[in-house]
């Protein structure tokens, strides 16, 4: 694998900042960093004017029917790990395999989530697609209903080689709807059980009212921020209960209420990024999700990441990117998100970057990952400008890395 060094670059490693450094990559992790020069005599990137950041690390995604365009679109938007949160096991194989060919992001996953009969997401799954693989794919989801069952799934992921546990924790309030939820007898199993094993459990809820119990049985973070109501003093009570975190999707959930649609057509349509999606993705980007759009404000969960970045409670970037549903796009969502987060719930640009690298590493325990760091994985991203002054610099890409090996998309061109 070859080696080579990027020097007279800005270096943010996951939480400081280097104005005038180097960094030098052998056999696919990074070997030294440094503020003078590094002697090297092969292979050498000289970038003043441009700044080099750790991968991203997209914590919530949804690669479809192991849908092959979800991972090597990832990593042509700088990100270089995604966390798949609810997966046939089969096609987490199938997404694997790909993996295996290069070019792609690296995938975290859960497999199969926690589900029940006819809880999230299969109501809103077979309303919108219900074919006959649609269904064959449903029949092999869990369908869990005691404690006890909850305890075997966990063993059952395990057998998978999963990094942590998903589960599901939905009413279907801002929906409209009423489905069929948990028990919470059920879930505390589950986390206990993930717990024993080192796993990190992690749960959707969407409603401020499933999310405090969900919360209240021990989850480690949440997969979403609820649109339904404003804040109340309870979440921050419950978050610091546990020390859990919140990866909010802000974009999604601005897709939910259709309130991100301007931003979700600006990003789409940016003329920076036309070359690295295609227009089917283009497309359903443009669309919005609108479940929520008589039922909940983005605002709301603008208001409840404000408060809880100010408490101290940990947030990490995540996009919930997917297909066939409609609203976000892999890779490219994580870049609005971030500047969600620092346009309207008060980060700092490098606060924003941290929780799309060093954060999420360090909370779900991706030890090789996430840093500019003697000894890490060479997952590197490469843009021009500034994006510790402007968030809106991340995307003026110019080269990605992962483990050391250069995307496609920029080779001929660093």
């Amino acid at each position: 694998m070859a080696s080579f060094l990027i020097k007279d670059v800005r270096i943010f490693d996951g939480e400081n900042t280097i104005e005038n450094g180097s960094v030098l990559v052998e056999n696919g992790k990074i070997s030294k960093v440094s503020n003078s020069p590094i002697e090297h005599h092969g292979t050498t990137f000289s970038k003043p004017g441009h700044t080099l950041l750790p991968g991203l690390i997209d914590v919530h995604i949804h690669a479809d029917s192991g849908n092959p365009v979800a991972l090597p679109q990832s990593l042509r938007f700088g990100v270089t790990t995604a966390c798949d949160m609810h997966n046939e096991f089969y096609n987490i194989e199938k997404l694997r395999k790909q993996i295996e060919g290069g070019d792609c992001a690296d995938l975290k996953t859960t497999s199969f989530a926690a589900t029940i009969e006819m809880g999230w997401p299969m109501p809103v799954v077979l309303a919108h697609h219900d074919t006959p693989e649609v269904r064959a794919e449903i029949a092999t989801w869990p369908r869990l209903d005691t404690p006890e069952s909850g305890r075997q799934y966990v063993q059952d992921r395990l057998k998978d080689k999963v990094d942590y546990i998903k589960l599901m924790h939905e009413s279907g309030t801002i929906l409209g709807q009423k489905f069929n939820k948990p028990s919470l007898e059920l879930q505390r199993a589950i986390i206990d059980e993930a717990h024993k094993h080192g796993l990190r459990a992690i749960a959707h809820a969407t409603c401020l009212a499933d999310t405090l119990e969900i919360l209240g049985c021990g989850v480690d973070g949440l997969a979403h921020c609820f649109v339904d109501q404003s804040p109340t003093e309870e979440l921050i009570t419950a978050y610091k209960k546990n020390g859990s975190h919140c990866n909010p999707t802000l974009a999604t959930m601005g897709s939910a209420t259709t309130e991100g649609q301007k931003m979700q057509e600006k990003y789409a349509h940016d003329p920076r990024v036309q070359h690295l999606i295609g227009e089917e993705e283009r497309g359903r980007m443009c669309a919005c999700m609108s479940f929520a759009k008589e039922t909940g404000k983005v605002e709301y969960a603008y208001e409840a990441v404000r408060q809880l970045k100010k408490a101290g409670v940990p947030v990490l970037a995540g996009s919930d990117a997917a297909s066939p549903a409609v609203g976000t796009a892999w890779g490219l969502t994580m870049h609005q998100e971030l500047a969600i987060f620092v346009k309207e719930c008060g980060f700092t640009p490098s606060e924003a970057l941290h929780a799309a690298t060093m954060l999420p590493a360090q909370r779900f325990n991706f030890h090789d990952r996430g840093q500019i760091k003697e000894g890490l994985l060479a997952d590197l991203v490469l843009v021009e400008g500034n994006p510790l002054e402007d968030i809106d610099h991340t995307l003026d890409l110019r080269a990605v890395w992962k483990g050391g090996e250069l995307c496609s998309a920029y080779k001929g061109q660093v």
